[in-house]
């Protein structure tokens, strides 16, 4: 019994951490996705990000990924029916530690014949401030001819900024492809996506 528990506590240990789940929200009308159809879109950078960025180039090839697999077409900007802004917004964020690293406390009783006081002493052995990465991937896609917003979608995730799943090489596939599932998805839920 004890080498089936140690066994399966080293299976855990050893195991990679899971990424943290992504939320997502999209908006759309019944008539905006059936003027969307399965039109050519071309991908770009929302206005004010960098294009030329590496960064932002990973990115859009995210993007670009699951509109392929949801069989949309691609063209260049100036002949795609639609055009998909992609926006991306990266902040990493410090948690400051709320207790100090150590914790005295006492406590006492008195009465009778039973009488007592206790010391407790507590370590946090959590480490120090945790640090994370918040991560939120928009995607706006807009009728070229009109400028008009058929399709609107955002997906959010937060991650230990050391976790393997806080690169953007691994980011981004993971929240496109969130955003994307089920697409068009309910206009104004949220769902998470694990």
């Amino acid at each position: 019994m004890k080498a089936r528990i140690l066994l399966a506590a080293l299976a855990l240990a050893a195991s990679p951490a899971l990424a943290a789940p992504v939320e997502v929200t999209r908006f759309h009308t019944p008539e905006s996705i059936t003027t969307l159809g399965r039109s050519a879109v071309a991908v770009v950078a929302a206005p004010g990000a960098d294009a030329a960025s590496l960064e932002t180039r990973v990115w859009l090839q995210a993007v670009e990924a699951e509109l392929a697999a949801l069989h949309f077409g691609t063209a260049t900007p100036g002949a795609a029916d639609a055009v998909a802004e992609v926006r991306v917004e990266r902040e990493v964020q410090r948690a400051e530690r709320q207790r100090g690293p150590v914790s005295v406390g006492v406590g006492g009783s008195t009465g009778g014949w039973n009488s007592g006081v206790g010391l407790g002493l507590g370590f946090n052995l959590g480490g120090g401030p945790r640090t994370r990465v918040i991560t939120r991937l928009t995607v706006t896609i807009r009728s070229r001819a009109t400028g008009l917003s058929l399709w609107e979608g955002r997906a959010d995730n937060i991650e230990r900024e050391k976790a393997k799943d806080a690169s953007v090489d691994r980011a981004a596939p993971r929240l496109a492809h969130a955003l994307f599932s089920g697409f068009p998805g309910t206009s104004g839920a949220t769902i998470t996506v694990k």
